[in-house]
């Protein structure tokens, strides 16, 4: 036996000395796309996010919703040499798709496509060039969406590559600031390599500091050393001419000390601009220290105009299938309440007959003339609720514009509700507002409309029309309120539905898509004072040429659209998801950023998704924010805090621009919306915190504040805010204005406990400051409906200082079938509800 065991152990040493003599271990290639920032069309949920498939790690995984044309993308920092992609699926994969490269994130060239795939593992070998690549999804090999373990890019570095010099390019170099708080702290101090010496500003937001490199260089790395007062929120921005600023990155939540950042962009001036300050000082930096790349190349300048892109469908009265085109998209869309399919019809001028263009979710229908009897419809668009048994209080996100219908029976049906604008149409015949067998409905809007025949809102509960005309207007249920309306009912509120005031104060319709020839044009109305009626056909305003607009599609990056403008570009966003890795930061008075089909942004990683600069004339409409699954501080801030400039000659506008928290998926946000800026015109939005569908939850999708207005001589027209989990509308700034207001109370409050402050129970609707003077609205409802505790009875649905400058004209509240009552109206004014009957609760003046 021991013999025997000596023999074996011989044995099996002579055979590995046999064996041949491995050599030293060699790495794994690094793919190029490795912890790379990554984006995508759609998360299927929080746990799968994009970058999931770049982290190097087989047990981490991005998915997509399920439905096709999904794509993933990778920005790999710089322009890359492309040899090799590797995917690596997980069991939902993709049967047909393509991979793709970029240089801009915008204009895709196919780099290959696979068709018949069968999910494992592909190893595509390629030739091509880009700083970002993507996998589009075309067919799904399963009923799930597209999933992948790892999404993998081999290849070398290109020209577009560069390393971080560890010198500091801005040592010594000019610099200029703001301000600086006395003769001993100037900006150049902040750049003099001393640590010992810095820049300090007044104590005023917003402050910044700039260095001038002398030429144009490509910028990888800022590293900050703060002095005791520090900034909160701040950009570090760069610029080639020192005038017009692109954003490389925001930073909220700071705190000071020494810290580095990473970037990528180019530019000859750099500049640190403070938003927030920590302290009551000023904004104080010891060191700003720029590195530079070597041999890299700056970006190419982002084009103007181009294509729509791939869901805009453009049609004339002779296109084929016409009416299979619209009866395709609605069959997507009918009942997608949160999908990500996105659609815009635009009609080219001319006469359409016997088409009934039925519009679902996210999908808006327009007319391409210059005037709405341009195009011309012999036939409907129509809004049902048939996909929700009657019910219309859930027809969301969809609209109609700049087009002319003659009902096939003399009537149109728009039967919506909240954040569904019918703009600047003529109907030449009727309206009925309610849906085919006059179930529940919850809307609407109307502007620079003319209805020649009656409208009939029949079920609806509340209604705001602005600057139109009707031939006349049947009924109302709650709240009913017109301004500028021609053949608008007289106001009765106490004993009915109407309000109606007979001029609106301030008006500006919003900018529209046209076509001059064939040539596509952004049309941007002009602002008109105690208007009445329709704007058209005189059409007051300016013409924008499409080539002054960056085309946003599908895949477009943040850094991709701040780089757009900052070289003066307004901002196009064809139908699409768009995720942003960094804020979209506004800065040029008069910049248009116009969406089509309820193009929808998405900030990611806890970023702000849209900062408006104290300016001029800006003009948001037409899109949806949707917030991420990381908390945002706020989704849209317009004016930086403090931000007094006077802008009532030339007020920034918001129209038809929608926030959603939770809904599509669990979504958070401290603040939806926050102006700053005074003299700004809020024109129909709907924030909203979602009540139903995916990822509600007290605080799962939580959100603390819609509305919060800062600024002074701000108007709203068209304000619907809802289920926030603290005030709906908090307004803080002097002669504030609004007419019309629609607001839900948080049905899942869970007891009174949650929303008690102050010894009150529940926070108001619509809260107006204690330091507030003056303010004035007329037209407000807020309704209770608190489905997890119906015992809850709220102290009062509005809350104001109580003064002679502090008006209110025409309010109620409501208790929808007795879940929760109000005590009182506003503040300990005004019967309490009470009961199951949904009998309003009135004040027809405060105080």
């Amino acid at each position: 036996m021991r013999l025997r065991s000596v023999g074996v152990a011989l044995a099996a040493m002579a055979a590995l000395l046999a064996l041949p003599v491995p050599g030293p271990a060699a790495a794994a290639e690094l793919p190029l796309s490795q912890g790379r920032t990554a984006t995508s069309s759609s998360d299927e949920n929080a746990g799968t996010p994009a970058a999931a498939a770049v982290d190097g790690d087989t047990g981490t995984r991005w998915s997509s919703a399920a439905s096709d044309t999904q794509w993933l993308q990778v920005d790999l920092g710089a322009t890359a040499s492309i040899s090799k992609v590797v995917l690596n699926w997980e069991a939902a994969y993709g049967k047909d798709y393509k991979i793709q490269s970029s240089a801009d994130g915008s204009t895709w060239t196919d780099l290959t496509s696979v068709s018949g795939g069968d999910g494992g593992t592909d190893t595509l070998d390629v030739s091509g060039q880009g700083r970002y690549v993507r996998m589009y999804g075309v067919h799904r090999g399963t009923q799930w969406g597209y999933s992948l373990w790892e999404f993998q890019i081999f290849g070398t570095s290109g020209t577009g590559t560069s390393s971080c010099d560890s010198a500091n390019a801005a040592q010594g170099r000019p610099a200029s600031a703001s301000s600086t708080e006395n003769a001993g702290t100037p900006a150049s101090a902040a750049f003099d390599g001393d640590a010992g010496t810095r820049w300090s500003s007044q104590a005023a937001d917003p402050q910044w500091v700039q260095v001038d490199l002398g030429s144009v260089k490509d910028l990888c790395k800022v590293d900050l050393t703060w002095e005791a007062a520090y900034a909160r929120e701040f950009q570090i921005q760069a610029s080639t001419d020192g005038q017009n600023w692109s954003t490389l990155t925001s930073v909220t939540g700071a705190s000071g000390g020494t810290a580095s950042y990473d970037v990528s962009g180019s530019g000859r001036y750099v500049r640190i601009n403070g938003t927030v300050r920590a302290t009551g000082y000023g904004y104080s930096l010891w060191e700003v220290a720029v590195h530079t790349g070597s041999g890299g190349s700056t970006n190419p300048p982002v084009q103007g105009g181009g294509d729509l892109g791939p869901n805009v469908i453009v049609v004339d009265p002779d296109t084929a299938n016409l009416q299979q085109k619209f009866d395709d998209v609605f069959a997507k869309q009918e009942s997608s309440q949160f999908g990500s399919g996105r659609y815009q019809f635009l009609l080219k001028p001319g006469t359409y007959n016997g088409i009934n263009a039925q519009i679902g979710f996210y999908t808006s229908i327009s007319g391409l003339g210059l005037n709405p009897d341009d195009t011309q419809i012999n036939g409907d668009v129509t809004v049902d609720a048939g996909w929700f048994n009657g019910n219309a209080t859930q027809n969301f996100w969809r609209s109609a514009e700049n087009l002319a219908i003659r009902p096939s029976n003399g009537t149109d049906r728009w039967a919506v509700a909240q954040a569904a604008p019918f703009r600047r149409v003529h109907v030449q015949g009727g309206l009925n507002l309610a849906p085919n067998g006059y179930g529940w409905a919850s809307g609407g809007y109307i502007a620079d409309s003319k209805i020649d025949g009656t409208v009939g809102p029949y079920s609806q509960q509340q209604w705001y029309t602005r600057d139109s005309s009707v031939g006349g207007w049947t009924n109302g249920v709650w709240n009913m309120t017109f301004t500028g309306v021609q053949g608008a009912p007289a106001t009765n509120f106490d004993s009915g539905p109407y309000t109606t005031l007979d001029t609106t104060p301030v008006s500006r319709e919003k900018p529209f898509l046209y076509l001059d020839g064939s040539t596509y044009k952004v049309f941007v109305p002009a602002k008109r004072t105690n208007a009445r009626g329709v704007s058209w056909p005189a059409n007051a305003g300016t013409s924008l040429p499409l080539d002054q607009f960056y085309v946003v599609k599908p895949g477009a990056t943040a850094a991709t659209i701040n780089q757009a403008l900052a070289q003066g570009l307004n901002l196009l966003f064809t139908p699409g998801v768009y995720h942003l890795d960094q804020t979209i930061d506004v800065t040029r008075p008069d910049t248009v950023v116009l969406g089509l089909g309820l193009a929808t942004i998405v900030p990611d990683n806890g970023v702000d998704a849209m900062h408006v600069a104290d300016v001029d004339g800006v003009r948001l409409a037409g899109f949806l924010i949707d917030a991420g699954a990381a908390n945002s501080d706020t989704l849209l801030r317009i004016g930086q805090p403090g931000a007094n400039a006077d802008h009532s000659a030339d007020p920034t506008t918001m129209q038809d621009v929608f926030v959603r928290i939770g809904g599509a998926g669990p979504g958070l946000a401290t603040n939806s919306v926050v102006v700053n800026s005074d003299d700004v015109v809020i024109d129909h939005t709907w924030l909203w915190r979602a009540d139903h569908g995916d990822g509600v939850g007290w605080d799962t999708n939580r959100a603390d504040y819609g509305l919060r207005v800062n600024g002074d001589d701000v108007l709203a027209t068209g304000l619907f805010v809802e289920h926030f989990n603290k005030y709906d509308v908090l307004w803080s700034g002097e002669r504030g204005r609004t007419i019309f207001f629609q607001n839900e109370k948080a049905y899942d409050a869970p007891n009174a406990a949650a929303i008690t402050h102050d010894g009150i129970v529940g926070y108001a609707a619509y809260k107006v400051a204690d330091t507030v003077t003056q303010h004035e609205a007329w037209g407000l409802g807020s309704y209770c409906n608190y489905t997890s505790d119906p015992t809850i009875v709220q102290a009062h649905g509005f809350q104001v200082p109580v003064t002679a400058g502090v008006k209110l004209h025409d309010v109620l509240v409501i208790s929808l079938g007795g879940k929760g009552q109000y005590a009182h109206v506003v503040n300990n004014t005004g019967a309490p509800t009470s009961g199951t009957d949904t009998v309003p609760s009135k004040l027809t003046s405060f105080p």
